[in-house]
């Protein structure tokens, strides 16, 4: 009788460990492939810790520019992308390698300079006509060089001056936004830029005044793709959805709202989904 006792004692004490160790899993990971702006601006620290609390997820970041970004994605190694700039974001689309895109915010780029303005463009509201007098003085430039919407960006007010940027005085550095702000203090160059990027390294010792913005063409929005589960099936496409659904939420997007607001008096992102939209009536 003993023995039976012992039996079924210790096989109820197995229960609860033989349950613990089959309920054990690791949390999954949603590679997210971005531009550099939003890792160098601290967005992503800022709001991503609220998504993989409230969904047992882990965010695996590549921050890179934005056509690095597209390219990854379409070969199916990263989930879903939040870029900026939408005739690469259309092109990925209309190639069938996303499955949904949605708007997620906008802010603007600015160009910024050294002090004694070689070219005269401070308070000029008018990027090609800036573009132009940094050309005629030659005066030094530095492009991102590396296909990221930034660069896009550049490359369409070159086009809008009528010019092809060339010469000792156009260097172009095939880097990020943050490695391009650091040459140009070193240089005491002109360079476009996001404005979150600058207000967020002038916190770190960046002197460059800015010199030019509120033309439209500055205008900076960026939108979030799931990328298509039928054109690269190893994609985690149901947890993408969750996050775009996250990220474009009227919650989510308030705090995008308020990130900066401390620092800088100002947002550097403004919220624009659809959702968003809607909860203030436009």
């Amino acid at each position: 009788m003993k023995k039976h006792l012992l039996i079924v004692t210790l096989t109820l004490l197995a229960i609860p460990v033989l349950t613990a160790c089959s309920t054990a899993s690791e949390p999954p990971v949603l590679t997210l492939a971005t531009t550099t702006s939003t890792e160098n601006s601290g967005l992503l620290a800022y709001i991503l810790p609220d998504f993989e609390k409230r969904y047992n997820a882990q965010l695996h970041v590549v921050a890179i520019g934005t056509g690095q970004a597209l390219e990854i994605a379409s070969r199916g190694d990263a989930d879903l992308v939040l870029v900026h700039a939408r005739s690469k974001e259309d092109a990925f689309m209309e190639a069938g390698h996303g499955l949904l895109r949605k708007d997620v915010m906008y802010n603007d780029f600015v160009i910024i300079g050294r002090d004694d303005d070689p070219a005269a463009i401070s308070g000029l509201t008018d990027a090609a006509l800036a573009f132009a007098k940094i050309a005629e003085t030659e005066s030094t430039f530095i492009s991102r060089g590396d296909e990221s919407g930034t660069h896009a960006k550049e490359l369409q007010i070159w086009e809008k001056a009528g010019l092809e940027p060339k010469g000792s005085w156009y260097v172009s550095a095939g880097a990020g936004m943050g490695a391009v702000l650091t040459m140009a203090q070193e240089k005491g160059a002109y360079t476009l830029t996001d404005r979150g990027t600058y207000l967020v390294r002038t916190l770190e010792g960046l002197d460059l005044p800015l010199l030019v913005e509120a033309d439209p063409i500055l205008f900076n929005p960026y939108g979030v793709i799931v990328v298509s589960p039928e054109r690269h099936p190893g994609v985690n496409s149901a947890l993408a959805q969750k996050f775009v659904e996250w990220l474009t939420s009227v919650e989510t997007q308030e705090m995008i709202g308020q990130f900066g607001v401390v620092e800088f008096g100002q947002p550097l992102f403004t919220p624009d989904s659809e959702e968003w939209r809607a909860s203030q009536g436009e």
